[in-house]
């Protein structure tokens, strides 16, 4: 599993590059992990510019305007840069397109992470008592 220091070490990685960043739309191919991805996660995400890409306990929280993406990586699982025209392998679940031209790509092999969308993350019964 990601210990602390790899999950502030991936949200120090993506931040400068997702920063300001508008995301075009988001790829969903398999919806089960260990929560089910929202169906309708991309159209809560696209044409939202992010805002700040930030940290709580083991959870990455991608902030826009309208709300918050939180991520976990679970046991597995982790989030990267790749060109956006770059094929998908097996694990490789989500992908968020930038207007870059870049995608943050989430793998997780075990499916045992989660990306959920919350209005007000730190009300979200996952983080609430963090």
């Amino acid at each position: 599993m990601p210990e602390l220091p790899e999950v502030e070490t991936t949200r120090r990685g993506i931040a400068p590059h997702l920063l300001g960043q508008t995301i075009e739309r988001v790829v969903v191919r398999d919806r089960r992990l260990r929560w089910p991805i929202p169906e309708d996660l991309d159209v809560r995400l696209s044409g939202q510019r992010i805002e700040a890409v930030e940290r709580r306990a083991k959870y990455l929280l991608i902030r826009v305007q309208s709300g918050t993406l939180i991520a976990h990586l679970g046991m597995s699982g982790s989030l990267r840069l790749v060109p956006a025209e770059l094929p998908a392998a097996k694990h490789e679940h989500v992908d968020i397109l930038l207007g870059s031209g870049q995608a943050l790509r989430y793998t997780d092999p075990r499916r045992f992470g989660a990306l959920l969308w919350s209005q007000l993350p730190l009300e979200h019964p996952l983080l609430a008592s963090l």
